[in-house]
């Protein structure tokens, strides 16, 4: 049994830990194993950049960071789209079916799993498994590579809070994430910082202002704001989509915080620093908690491509490892539930039930 697999998209702490669970199953259960590994992600399937892989390669690797095979980002909408007589599509149907493979297996995101979809619909034995930080993708209650970014957010926020307090500053600090928030209501949460800004929930820069007043007013002289990627003014939330992506796009690459940061020096007197957690939070070694949930999901991957049971996303649904259609995630993201942060937010004293109700999600 030929087996290929790739890991596509932005890396996570966890990528070698899920292709090892993956490997060690299939040997353990089959001796006639062959592992083809692409380079680069889908560049690699393009391209027909790979290698041979046996079990050994895949020793000692459960606690390190990266992928052992490289990644890219190939974005979905160009996958069909043909550059300089180039077309991807057959290109990637053309190795998979020169290397006579038996599956493929694919280590992504949204996008990722978007273009695994679309060769399963090709033809293409495919399975898929879930990463990415975000912990964004439709169906699973979690993916690996979150619990080692909200960790490494977490602490980030708490040696923010040392200076912050010394120096009696408001700080704006940026976490991961453009569209969801989920890395950001996590980490703020666990770090007692004082505001978070998500995504979902667009922001009232008066009411943030507000916050800080108040705790200054409380004793409290020093503020911190934990602000996600793709944090949205009230007032910008009512722009046209068209509109909006032009003004992100003059920031030329800015982070948002640095507008929080400029509103607020409108409305208090405060010092007020920007921090950027920036790509640390996708690198190093995994967590505990995600080598673990790393192994599950490859264990199960294993089980799914020897029972031929293919065109699959391997997801944790309700504490158990299962499968879902690829055709039924494709396209969807699990978005934070505003309605339930509000109410747990604004609740005094908040439960530990009430903290997990925050962890509801939407589909758009």
């Amino acid at each position: 049994m030929r087996v290929g697999i790739l890991t596509s998209g932005g890396d996570c702490q966890a990528l070698n830990a899920t292709m090892r669970g993956l490997v060690k199953a299939l040997y353990q259960q089959r001796k006639d194993i062959e592992i083809i590994g692409f380079l680069k992600g889908y560049q690699g399937l393009m391209y027909e950049k790979y290698k041979k892989m046996s079990l050994s390669d895949f020793e000692d690797i459960l606690n390190v960071g990266g992928t052992i095979l490289g990644s890219s980002r190939c974005p979905f909408k160009k996958m069909r789209v043909i550059e300089d007589g180039f077309d991807k599509v057959e290109a990637m149907k053309k190795t998979y079916k020169k290397l006579k493979l038996d599956c493929l297996v694919v280590l992504g995101g949204n996008g990722s799993l978007k273009s695994a979809n679309m060769l399963a619909q090709e033809g293409l034995n495919v399975i898929g498994l879930p990463k990415t930080i975000d912990n964004d993708t439709w169906g699973t209650d979690y993916t690996f590579g979150f619990q080692s970014a909200v960790d490494i957010a977490t602490n980030y926020l708490n040696e923010i809070e040392t200076t912050a307090k010394s120096h009696s500053r408001v700080f704006v600090v940026e976490i991961m994430g453009h569209k969801v928030g989920h890395i950001c209501l996590q980490a703020g949460i666990a770090a007692g910082v004082d505001a978070i800004l998500l995504p979902e929930i667009p922001y009232d820069i008066k009411v943030v202002a507000k916050k800080i007043k108040e705790n200054q007013k409380a004793g409290k002289e020093y503020t911190i704001i934990a602000c996600a990627e793709g944090a949205i003014s009230e007032e910008d939330s009512l722009l046209s989509k068209k509109k909006y992506k032009a003004k992100v796009a003059s920031r030329q690459g800015r982070s948002v915080a640095y507008e929080v940061a400029e509103q607020l020096q409108e409305l208090i007197p405060n010092e007020i620093r920007v921090a950027l957690a920036g790509h640390i939070q996708r690198g190093g070694n995994p967590c505990g908690y995600d080598r673990f949930m790393a192994t599950r999901f490859g264990v199960y991957g294993a089980n799914l491509l020897l029972n031929k049971d293919f065109g699959k996303l391997v997801v944790f649904d309700k504490n158990e490892i299962k499968a879902i259609p690829l055709s039924e995630t494709a396209g969807k993201l699990k978005f934070v539930l505003p309605k339930k942060v509000g109410e747990v937010m604004q609740t005094t004293d908040v439960s530990k039930a009430e903290i997990f109700a925050a962890f509801d999600y939407i589909t758009k």
